[in-house]
């Protein structure tokens, strides 16, 4: 298992193996078919921003979350308690979903326990792998990866006034090794993909205010061009644990999740990337696609929204 202080250089040699650091980062990539477009909103305390519409894709989004300690276990509350407002169908892990070690006991004190009300309800969680993982998390079926180190998913909405709504394709990524196989693969599926929304999540984030800003761009510059190319509108991202809201990067908004179960207080360098951050505590996402919009709303511990908005897709 890597350690936190060597993850980011292994990654950065792996993107190397790619290819992706034998040139610069480019300042021209191949043209958008669509960017992102952010309204931020400014819910009043305990509001909900979502505007729950009519067969929507609703979904919570955690990182780092794996401690089976007091503050996780306050933010799982804070989910069950925001999903009697906002009834979400699944969702995303950000890696570090079980941080060491990994016992039998471990999976039950770090997730079940947890998240049991959420299981209980039906709730289906999709976990993408992180740098304190154990490989044999990919076969824990309640994360639903498979044995599959990435793999891709695909939600709709389910109107009752027409016969089709918005489509949104999901990716999870082995940010620990983007690897030649790994990003041809992700080309094909983003190519073969007609899904309105494109929405890619993984561990390690490739754009940051935070510590990890020397790794993150040696992720960009093996995996950015792919995402470019391929459409994608939103990135998810942990490992930082903080929340924040990066402005729009040649046309993809990305968030950083990474405070579900760790936090380190005033770790945000503040820089010109930054929309709205904040890490003061520890905090989950809820998210809702309808038609050309998506609503986000990040929540902490304490039931607190510290961001909200609204992005439009709008066609270059």
């Amino acid at each position: 298992m890597k350690r936190p202080a060597c993850a980011l250089g292994v990654v950065a040699a792996l993107a190397v193996v790619a290819g992706a650091c034998s040139r610069a980062e480019p300042d021209i990539l191949a043209p958008r078919k669509t960017s992102a477009v952010v309204e931020a909103l400014t819910p009043g305390p305990g509001a909900l921003v979502l505007p729950l519409r009519d067969g929507s894709v609703r979904f919570a989004v955690i990182g780092d979350s794996g401690r089976g300690d007091q503050n996780q276990m306050d933010v799982a509350r804070q989910m069950q308690t925001w999903r009697e407002k906002f009834p979400f169908d699944f969702v995303l892990m950000l890696g570090d979903n079980i941080y060491g070690p990994h016992t039998p006991d471990d999976y039950l004190r770090k997730f079940q326990q947890p998240y049991r009300p959420l299981l209980d309800a039906g709730v289906t969680f999709y976990a993408a792998i992180g740098n304190h993982d154990d490989p044999g998390s990919l076969h824990y079926a309640p994360f639903n990866m498979n044995g599959n180190r990435y793999y891709t998913f695909r939600r709709a909405e389910k109107k009752l006034t027409a016969l089709t709504g918005a489509g949104v394709r999901f990716f999870a990524l082995d940010s620990r090794s983007f690897d030649r196989e790994q990003v041809e693969w992700l080309a094909r599926e983003l190519k073969d993909s007609s899904s309105t929304w494109k929405i890619a999540f993984f561990h390690h984030p490739l754009y940051t205010s935070g510590r990890y800003r020397a790794g993150a761009r040696a992720l960009r510059l093996a995996l950015e061009p792919t995402l470019v190319s391929g459409d994608v509108d939103v990135v998810l991202a942990g490992h930082e644990h903080f929340y924040e809201r990066v402005r729009p990067q040649r046309g993809i908004l990305y968030f950083v999740s990474g405070a579900g179960g760790s936090l380190r207080p005033g770790d945000i360098r503040q820089s010109n990337l930054t929309a709205s951050g904040f890490d003061q505590d520890f905090s989950f996402m809820l998210f809702e696609v309808s038609g050309q919009q998506m609503y986000f709303q990040s929540i902490t511990k304490s039931g607190r929204t510290v961001d909200a908005g609204v992005i439009e897709r709008q066609e270059n």
